[in-house]
């Protein structure tokens, strides 16, 4: 069995859109578990699925296209004190 975690909305019929569309190889029925926050408002630290995969891609694409910065310069210019 493949997981897939996605985002969506629920309507006021109960019904399920997806924020972003799955890329089913066939037809088929799947099993769906539903995690509703308890708390309505959303945790102003949880970083949207969105922004993580972007971030993730920009820091793949940086690092295949050489556009790195070698770790002996990464605590240049920052002061323990």
């Amino acid at each position: 069995m493949k997981a897939i975690e996605t985002t969506a909305t629920i309507n006021d019929l109960g019904q399920l859109t997806l924020d972003t569309p799955l890329d089913p190889t066939q037809p088929r029925r799947v099993r769906v578990i539903v995690l509703i926050p308890e708390d309505e408002n959303p945790d102003p630290d949880d970083t949207p699925t969105e922004v993580v995969l972007e971030g993730i891609r920009q820091g793949l694409h940086e690092a295949f296209t050489g556009q790195t910065i070698p770790l002996a310069q990464l605590w240049d210019g920052i002061d323990a004190d």
